[in-house]
């Protein structure tokens, strides 16, 4: 049996020519606490060892280490390690004041959301049956609850029927149980070459390896795929193939069936993370439709109503699949929230939750609009009605700088590292447009952006 990598073995990606091996141990250090992989309190390895692993000079190991303390990273003692520490903010710099870093649909007032959320709650407890939503509730939710996720799908996956459909406490412990379900630790998964920082907390966690593939405007490349299967004997591949985090690129249907012919060749199981797939007017079929007896496809009510709701569905490829999920479901997270798995039922029957994602769509269209007059329109990649823009920065620019100077001016945005796998970095920023709490603060925001990227411009004109 293959023994899990120990947390203090974390061995950081160091891309050869991309400036000083120290620097580059220092910003994949950077990246992955940013990410949650690794965790204040955790022990690195030893300089020894790390300096073994990538075959470098144990001085520049050492010189690393020590420029991670400078920077507030890690904190060693004699006899004891070197340790990742507790972060925080430098005394000259103030609070984000507009957070832009989580992804997250913004909440039109319109809508009137948290006044329908505490209808849809107190109707809930007033129901004869609601002392059971004190107590536990299956694993992988009842039949009510799996009937309502199967019509929740049903746009993008018709025929889907409720068997197959598995309801989990939010997509990421829906990711964690599909992974353990499908890999193991030392296996290897596909993914994009830029992606979703929770799914590599989940493999870290899991001792699981990933693999990026590189990617175009439409995505990730099938010939990419196809020679990765072949050399790497991978377990699985997870993507995101509509609005992707953090690229926004969306594949094209011939791209969706490519990838899934790929698959199919291999019989490599396919974790399909559809969480913005609803978000277009004009939804395009899934992968799973092209591939359905190999793809596990999740959706989640976290990106097209609110995150606290904490429901997502996952559509397995057949019955017995499902058994499996619901068994690796009830050991990673138990089951749903009851009382959100009531709400989220009762607005899927009557028709609540299709109409908060009209409404949701909508204010994502205008934010988009306000994203497209404050930044220059070479450096950005957006989707019409999504919730968030990948903004490339000018050669020789660095996003963690960047992102640091705009957290000086009162915003929080994503720093490209964060979403790198087994590579270098993109310079570009995520921007989060949703988690504004109006279209006039979110203007503010934009603004101040884009006059960072005019100082920056002019300080190196000026250089």
């Amino acid at each position: 049996m293959r023994r899990s990598t120990p947390p203090a073995e974390w061995v950081p990606a160091v891309p050869a020519g991309s400036g000083p091996i120290y620097l580059s141990i220092v910003e994949a250090l950077e990246a992955d606490i940013a990410a949650g992989i690794l965790v204040p309190g955790q022990r690195l390895p030893t300089h020894r060892f790390l300096a073994a692993r990538l075959d470098i000079d144990l001085t520049t190991v050492t010189r690393a280490y020590a420029e991670a303390r400078r920077r507030g990273l890690v904190d060693a003692s004699v006899g004891r390690g070197t340790f990742v520490c507790e972060p925080r903010q430098p005394a000259t710099a103030a609070p984000a004041e507009v957070d832009l870093s989580m992804n997250m649909p913004p909440q039109p007032a319109a809508a009137s959301i948290q006044a329908t959320l505490l209808r849809a709650m107190a109707a809930a407890l007033r129901r004869p049956e609601s002392a059971r939503l004190l107590s536990y509730h299956p694993s992988g939710g009842s039949r009510a609850e799996q009937a309502a996720g199967a019509a929740w799908l049903a746009p993008l996956l018709p025929g889907v029927t409720p068997d197959r459909v598995l309801m989990a406490a939010g997509a990421q412990a829906a990711l964690m149980a599909l992974l353990t379900t499908l890999a193991g630790a030392g296996d290897t998964v596909l993914t994009e070459q830029f992606t979703y920082p929770g799914i590599r907390a989940a493999a870290a966690q899991t001792g699981i390896r990933l693999h990026g593939l590189p990617m175009d405007a439409e995505g990730l490349l099938p010939e990419a795929l196809e020679e990765a299967c072949i050399r790497l004997r991978p377990k699985a591949l997870y993507c995101i193939p509509t609005i992707q985090n953090p690229t926004t690129a969306t594949m094209t249907p011939a791209r969706r069936q490519a990838v899934a012919a790929v698959a199919r060749r291999h019989g490599l199981p396919i974790v399909e993370d559809d969480a913005y797939g609803l978000l277009p007017a004009a939804p395009l079929p899934p992968i799973a439709a092209f591939a359905p007896e190999l793809s596990w496809y999740v959706s989640t009510l976290s990106k097209c109503l609110f995150p606290g709701l904490r429901i997502a569905y996952v559509a397995a490829p057949d019955e017995r699949s499902a058994g499996r999920a619901r068994t690796a479901l009830r050991a990673t997270a138990q089951m749903a929230p009851p009382l959100s798995a009531a709400v989220a039922t009762r607005w899927v029957q009557d028709g609540t939750a299709i109409a908060m994602v009209a409404a949701i769509r909508e204010e994502s269209r205008e934010r988009q609009r306000l994203a497209a007059a404050a930044l220059p329109a070479e450096l950005i990649s957006a989707h019409p009605e999504g919730h968030h823009v990948w903004m490339r920065l000018p050669p020789a620019w660095s996003a963690v700088a960047f992102a640091e100077q705009v957290r000086r001016a009162g915003l929080a945005v994503v720093p490209g590292p964060v979403f790198a796998v087994g590579g270098p970095g993109p310079e570009a920023l995520r921007i989060s447009l949703g988690a504004a709490p109006d279209r006039q603060v979110l203007t503010s925001a934009l603004g101040r952006i884009a006059a960072t990227l005019e100082q920056q411009a002019h300080a190196a004109e000026v250089v």
